[in-house]
C-alpha cells in the first residue's frame, strides 16, 4: 500500500510542503529565538514580586512617583519611590530626569531589580498629562463650542 499520492501533480504539492514547512518553521524558530532578549515586560510596584520580576532581569516599572519620597544626591543619582497605591518600590537613577517628572506624576521606568529589590533605573520615562490632546484636536473642539449655543440642556431634554 503505497501513501504517496497517483497524480504525478499532487505528489509534486506534497513533496514540495514536505520540503517547505521545515524551513518555515526553523526560520520562525530563529526569529523568536532571536528576539527573546528585545522582549521588555512592564509591571506595576504590586505586580513585581520576586518570581515574576527575578533580579537582574531588565523590566519596566510603572507608577505614580510618591509625594515627598524624592531626594537628590551630590552625585546626581535621585531616589524616589513609585507606588501604584498598593505597593511601593525604591528607585535610584543616575542622570538627568524628565522635564514632566515631578512627584504625583506617573512615569515608567526601565532597568532591573537588585538582589534587595531597590530598582536600578537605567531610563526614566514621565507620561504625559491624560488631558492632551493634538493641537487640531483642540482647535476642531473649540470651533464646534463656538457654533453651539451656551444654554444648558435640562435633564432628560432631546440632543440635537
Amino acid at each position: 500500500m503505497n501513501w504517496l499520492p497517483r497524480s504525478p501533480k499532487a505528489r509534486r504539492r506534497l513533496w514540495v510542503v514536505v520540503v517547505v514547512a521545515p524551513v518555515l518553521a526553523l526560520a520562525v524558530g530563529l526569529s523568536l529565538y532571536a528576539m527573546r532578549d528585545s522582549v521588555t515586560f512592564f509591571f506595576s510596584p504590586s505586580e513585581a514580586t520576586a518570581e515574576k520580576a527575578p533580579a537582574g532581569r531588565v523590566v519596566r516599572l510603572g507608577g505614580l512617583v510618591e509625594t515627598g519620597s524624592l531626594a537628590r544626591g551630590a552625585d546626581g543619582e535621585v531616589v524616589f519611590a513609585v507606588t501604584d497605591n498598593v505597593a511601593t518600590t525604591r528607585i535610584f537613577y543616575q542622570g538627568d530626569l524628565p522635564d514632566l517628572f515631578r512627584e504625583g506624576q506617573g512615569i515608567v521606568a526601565q532597568g532591573a531589580f537588585q538582589p534587595d529589590r531597590s530598582f536600578r533605573a537605567t531610563q526614566v520615562l514621565a507620561k504625559h498629562d491624560e488631558n492632551y490632546m493634538p493641537r487640531e484636536v483642540a482647535e476642531a473642539l473649540k470651533a464646534t463650542a463656538e457654533r453651539r449655543p451656551d444654554t444648558a440642556l435640562a435633564p432628560g431634554a432631546p440632543v440635537s
